[in-house]
C-alpha cells in the first residue's frame, strides 16, 4: 500500500508540476491546488496508516496504553487544508484582478507596457 501511495503522490506532483509550467493561469491554479493535494497525502502517508484506538491517556496514566492511531499528520493535513482553500481562493481573485487589467489568463500574452486599467 506504501508503494502504491508513493506512486500516486508522484503522478499528483508531475501533473501538477506540468500544469503550473503550461503558461494558463487557470492551469497555474489547478495545479497549484493538485499539489497542494500531493503533500496533504504525503503527510497522511508518512503518518503511518493504522486502524488503533484514538490516542486518548486514561485517568492516572502518562501515555496511552496499547497501539493508538497518530493524530499529529490529521492535524497537520487539517490545518494544510484550511489555509490551502484560503490561499486557492485569493488566487483565484488575484487571476480575476488580472484579466481584468490585461484581458488576458495567458502570460505570453500580456503586454505590461499597456495594461487596460
Amino acid at each position: 500500500m506504501d508503494l502504491l501511495m508513493a506512486g500516486l503522490v508522484g503522478l499528483m506532483t508531475g501533473v501538477a508540476a506540468w500544469l503550473m509550467m503550461s503558461g494558463n493561469l487557470m492551469r497555474f491554479l489547478i495545479g497549484f491546488g493538485l499539489l497542494g493535494n500531493a503533500v496533504n497525502l504525503a503527510i497522511f502517508e508518512a503518518g503511518r496508516l493504522s486502524y488503533g484506538a484514538p490516542p486518548l491517556i486514561a485517568d492516572g496514566a502518562k501515555a496511552p496504553v496499547g497501539e493508538v492511531a497518530n493524530a499529529l499528520p490529521q492535524a497537520l493535513i487539517l490545518t494544510a487544508i484550511v489555509i490551502g482553500f484560503g490561499l486557492l481562493a485569493f488566487t483565484l481573485v488575484l487571476i480575476y484582478r488580472f484579466y481584468g487589467a490585461f484581458g488576458t489568463i495567458e502570460v505570453d500574452d500580456v503586454d505590461l507596457a499597456e495594461p487596460r486599467d
